[in-house]
Formats: structure tokens, sequence, C-alpha cells
């Protein structure tokens, strides 16, 4: 195995069919990995993805799980290796992204954020650990990790609750596995926003432009083929988690 090279690895990529969890996949099919593509209620874009995987020279699988119940979230990491065998990368990427605030946010959506957020790539990476014993793991988190986001309450705090969970399973799971995260800033409009969404607020980020899912992607990279490296979190914003926000 060449140092650094992901090249017939298998990676399991929660929440791959669409949007960055999908370039994520692609990019490190790219490196030569073997994708494990996990969805929940999009069946036709994770075979889609299978297909273009497969047509990149590798070999790819996907598995359906809804995070919103927790036998599922336990079961995930054992069906991955059944269909698959060995996985050697964990990336958890899968999350949801409810509108709320201080004044509307309720008991019920910061249940539902820290299952779906916090709780199921915690119950994954443990899984992962116990059964693999080696490898991998990038949580995606938000630039706003560094702040708040006002309209996003329960969201957010459960994005806090997955930053601390990254840093206490790089020390527990240490030394064979290493356990990163990345954190995007403005990169995709929201789900029902278009382009100009994101062009709006390119403004308020210090580069002065968004970012692509690629950059990303990039960042994921960086950290599934480094061997000294854990407990990190990169910011793929543009520079904009070094401003105050205290706005949201």
């Amino acid at each position: 195995m060449v140092r650094g090279s992901i090249r017939g690895k298998t990676a399991l990529i929660t929440g791959s069919a669409r949007r960055i969890g999908r370039c994520i996949a692609l990019a490190l099919a790219d490196e030569g990995a073997n994708i494990v593509a996990h969805y929940n209620t999009s069946p036709a874009e994770a075979e889609e993805l299978a297909g273009e995987l497969a047509g990149r020279g590798v070999d790819a699988w996907t598995v359906q799980a809804d995070f919103d119940r927790r036998d599922e979230i336990d079961l995930l990491i054992d069906r991955a290796v059944e269909r698959a065998g060995p996985v050697d990368i964990l990336v958890n990427n899968a999350s949801i992204f409810p509108s709320d605030n201080l004044e509307n946010v309720t008991f019920e959506s910061v249940v539902e954020n820290l299952q779906v957020n916090a709780w199921a790539p915690f119950v994954l990476s443990r899984a992962f650990a116990k059964r693999m014993g080696r490898g991998r793991i990038v949580n995606l988190l938000d630039s706003r990790v560094s702040g708040y986001d006002w309209s996003h309450a329960a969201y957010i705090w459960s994005k806090h609750v997955l930053a601390v969970m990254t840093r206490m399973t790089a020390l527990e799971f240490a030394p064979d596995i290493t356990v990163n995260a990345v954190a995007p800033g403005l990169i995709l409009p929201p789900p029902g926003k278009d382009e100009s969404y994101i062009e709006r607020l390119a403004g308020t980020v210090p580069l002065k432009r968004h970012g692509e899912p690629e950059d990303v992607a990039d960042a994921v990279l960086y950290l599934v083929k480094s061997d000294f490296v854990t407990g990190e979190v990169i910011y793929v914003d543009g520079g904009r988690h070094l401003k105050e926000y205290t706005n949201g």
C-alpha cells in the first residue's frame, strides 16, 4: 500500500446520495476507494451514484437506513460489512437542517437533531471502532460551530455536540483510528433555495465568494489519507468562521 493511498480501501459514507455526500463519494472513488453509499429517502439517486462509481472502476454498494430509528443506526455498520466486507473509512455526513429559533424551538426538534446529527455519528463511530479496530473517521460539522446559528437552534446545538464527540473519540480510539472533522461554510444553498441565495451571502465571507462541494471533498481526502492528524477540524468556509456570528 502506497503511503497515503486509499486505493482498494472501502469507505462508508452516510447521506451520500445527494449534495456534498455525493461529491465526497465520487472524490474517494477517484482515488481508488470502494464505496458503501448510505441513503435514507433517495433510493433512485443512490443507485444512480452506485452506477457512476462502478463506471469509475471501483466497487459500490447501497444501503438504506433511517436515522430517526435507533435500531437502524445500531445495525448500519454490520449491514455495511455484510455487503462490502471490512470497512476502512467512515464519513459521517448525513444530517438534518430544520429551521427554528430560541422562541419556537421544541423539545422534539432538539431530540431529533441530536439523534440524527450527533447520536448516529457517535454510534456508528463506536461500532466501527469495535468491529474494525483501525481506520479513519471523518465527521461533517458546520463552520458555525465557532459561534451560533440563530435560525437553526436545535441543529447548531447538535453540531456542537458532534464537535465535542469528535475530540473525545479521537482520544478514545487512538492510536489505531483517527477521528477528525470538516466544517463547511457557504457551499450549497439549503434545500428549497437556489444559487442566488448563496450568491447574496458571498460578501459575508472574507474571500468574497462561496465554496464548492469539491472543496469539502478535498479536505475529507486529506484527512482519510493522513496517519498523523487526529482530533482536528478543517474549516472549509473561506475564513467565515473567523468572523463573529452573534447576528446569526
